[in-house]
């Protein structure tokens, strides 16, 4: 296995683009080779096997994701209240689905894993340990809420990106706005 870390990360984002282009039924090494342009059988020689290009592209999303440092010192030092945490939740939904070819390429993913065990031991590890983090986040901030807040924030609000994306003229933005505010206030224990 070839041991270029920039070429395996050019690999692994030219893997998420073809996910999210052509499904996962796409995703070839021969493809993932054409869309970063360099020579056929080059992804071969960095991924053991299509199930390892998977698991990679899988960890690679999650990392793209994550926020600025400025959002962290956002949730640390800005005011702990709703309406606070309402911008910070709209601050995630355009930031995930702004990476619109890695949410896409996630939902692949996520369609995968149920068939490769692998997969779904990664992905599920990934998601665990960013709740846990979101959780941690959350209760560190004094935002106002729990973790289960934190965990129903998750849920719609994924729900929600995927209808951003898949189905755009759903909504329109004020509504959107609207939704977001009404998801957070609604999680909220009472």
């Amino acid at each position: 296995m070839r041991r270029n870390p920039e070429r395996r990360a050019a690999l692994v984002d030219a893997a998420i683009e073809v996910l999210a282009d052509e499904g996962a039924r796409g995703l070839t090494f021969r493809a993932v080779d054409a869309r970063a342009a360099v020579p056929n059988g080059t992804a071969s020689n960095y991924f053991a096997n299509r199930d390892d290009l998977l698991t990679q592209a899988g960890g690679r999303i999650y990392e793209r994701l994550v926020p600025e440092n400025a959002v962290f010192a956002d949730l640390a030092n800005g005011e702990h209240d709703v309406a606070h945490l309402t911008k910070l939740m709209r601050e995630t939904v355009t930031r995930v689905a702004t990476f619109r070819t890695g949410f896409l390429a996630l939902l692949e993913l996520r369609l995968e894993a149920t068939r490769r065990p692998e997969l779904r031991r990664v992905l599920g590890e990934r998601v665990r340990a960013d709740l846990d983090l979101n959780i941690e986040n959350h209760l560190t901030s004094g935002m106002p809420g729990d973790s289960v807040t934190v965990e129903l924030l998750y849920s719609a609000l994924n729900w929600m990106i995927v209808d951003r994306l898949t189905l755009p003229d759903l909504h329109d933005e004020e509504h959107f706005d609207r939704l977001v505010a009404a998801v957070v206030e609604r999680s909220l224990p009472r």
